[in-house]
């Protein structure tokens, strides 16, 4: 239990793929303009990590290890993601239409995340087995979506705000993504367990 806690912590606020990783930057500021489509981002983006991470990690262990092509690793990957995606948009729009309208603009901009590619990646390097990988992609996505839901409260604050002229737009944004990343570097001074 006490694992299944420190993953938890570790990979959501301690380990963020955005702050402390510095994955998926393009979609972080890209998407944040308004907490309604960084909530619809951050669903789809825990739901394409968690998948993805499945797929990719039977594909490692079943496949690639045993015929001896772990170094096709990174390009099998990019070609599972892109085609898990391509699946996951045909099958939304079939079955689903109106999840698909809600989903449909984030389903393309996933593919090109260097956050499910990293994360599928990281699940391999840490010798997680399957259940340890799952739980690692699904609670890193929900990290990802943490961080671009702050991020879009505080952007649409600030445009509440009246900024000096020079600041507005992107600049106060890198600002008040980098007091939000060294608000998260203070969870690694957490010492769980330590009473």
């Amino acid at each position: 239990m006490e694992a299944l806690v420190v993953i938890i912590i570790s990979t959501v606020f301690v380990n963020n793929i955005v702050f402390s990783q510095f994955l998926g930057i393009c979609p972080f500021l890209g998407v944040s303009n308004k907490i309604s489509t960084s909530m619809g981002m951050g669903a789809a983006v825990i739901f394409v990590i968690t998948i993805a991470t499945l797929v990719t990690y039977l594909v490692f262990q079943y496949i690639l290890v045993p015929f001896n092509l772990v170094f096709l690793q990174t390009i099998c990957y990019i070609l599972i993601i892109a085609a898990l995606v391509q699946m996951l948009e045909i099958m939304l729009k079939k079955v689903s239409p109106s999840l698909y309208q809600a989903l449909g603009i984030f389903l393309p901009l996933i593919t090109t995340n260097c956050a499910v590619l990293g994360v599928s990646i990281m699940v391999i390097q840490q010798n997680y087995n399957l259940g340890g990988a799952l739980l690692y992609a699904f609670f890193t996505a929900v990290g990802f979506a943490l961080a671009l839901v702050l991020f879009a409260g505080c952007r649409e604050h600030l445009e509440m705000m009246d900024p000096p002229k020079n600041m507005k737009g992107m600049p106060i944004a890198l600002i008040t993504a980098g007091i939000l990343a060294l608000a998260f570097m203070g969870f690694a001074g957490l010492n769980l367990f330590k009473y």
